[in-house]
């Protein structure tokens, strides 16, 4: 699958896929990277692997529409069959989703529907969860909002602060989010609805 990866910082995420891919692990392509940010990790990352990148400031356009056109616009001379969100620090429009006849993923740092949105680890400590965790899911028009493909829990310790709990989350992300591609790319991710299955390689034949 033809694959462009969306950007917004230092990409810790970005460089676990890229490792997962450069390793033959990931039935993908990358293609292209994109941020919204010029001084993004991200984009250092992708230069070392050698993928294209493009940067879409949103200071450089006149409204949000403008830059979800030239980002839709990317995507199409790439011919992307699958995007993924990696720490990507806006929220797709309605209009965008629209536009988009393939799948778009994200990964979150918190078991949702709990604490979707900014500083979910925050959120967790603040709420006092005794687990937190990180979720993998289809984008949709909402925030953090989509169906579920995978989860995974971190217990929350007695001496965590939004620091710790965040890195510890951090390692399963790079773990589960490349998984989670995997599994998609390889036609075991059935979605109806808001419900998800992962099919076992016997169930494909």
């Amino acid at each position: 699958m033809r694959t462009a990866i969306l950007a917004s910082g230092r990409g810790s995420n970005l460089q676990a896929l890229i490792k997962a891919y450069q390793s033959g692990s990931l039935p993908i392509r990358i293609v292209a990277v994109g941020s919204d940010s010029p001084g993004a990790g991200a984009l250092m990352h992708a230069e070392e692997a050698g993928i294209p990148s493009r940067v879409f400031p949103i200071n450089q356009y006149l409204h949000r529409q403008a830059q979800e056109a030239d980002i839709l616009n990317w995507i199409r001379e790439n011919e992307v069959e699958l995007l993924l969100l990696a720490g990507y620090m806006r929220v797709l429009s309605p209009s965008f989703m629209r536009e988009v006849p393939f799948p778009i993923l994200n990964i979150h740092p918190s078991l949702l529907p709990a604490f979707p949105g900014l500083h979910a680890q925050r959120q967790a400590l603040e709420y006092g969860v005794k687990v937190s965790g990180c979720t993998v899911h289809f984008v949709d028009e909402g925030l953090d909002s989509g169906p579920i493909i995978l989860q995974e829990a971190v217990p929350v310790l007695q001496e965590d602060t939004e620091e710790s709990l965040s890195q510890r989350i951090l390692a399963v992300e790079h773990r589960l989010y490349p998984e989670a591609v995997r599994l998609l790319a390889l036609g075991q991710v059935k979605r109806s609805g808001r419900r998800v299955q992962i099919l076992q390689q016997e169930e494909l034949r």
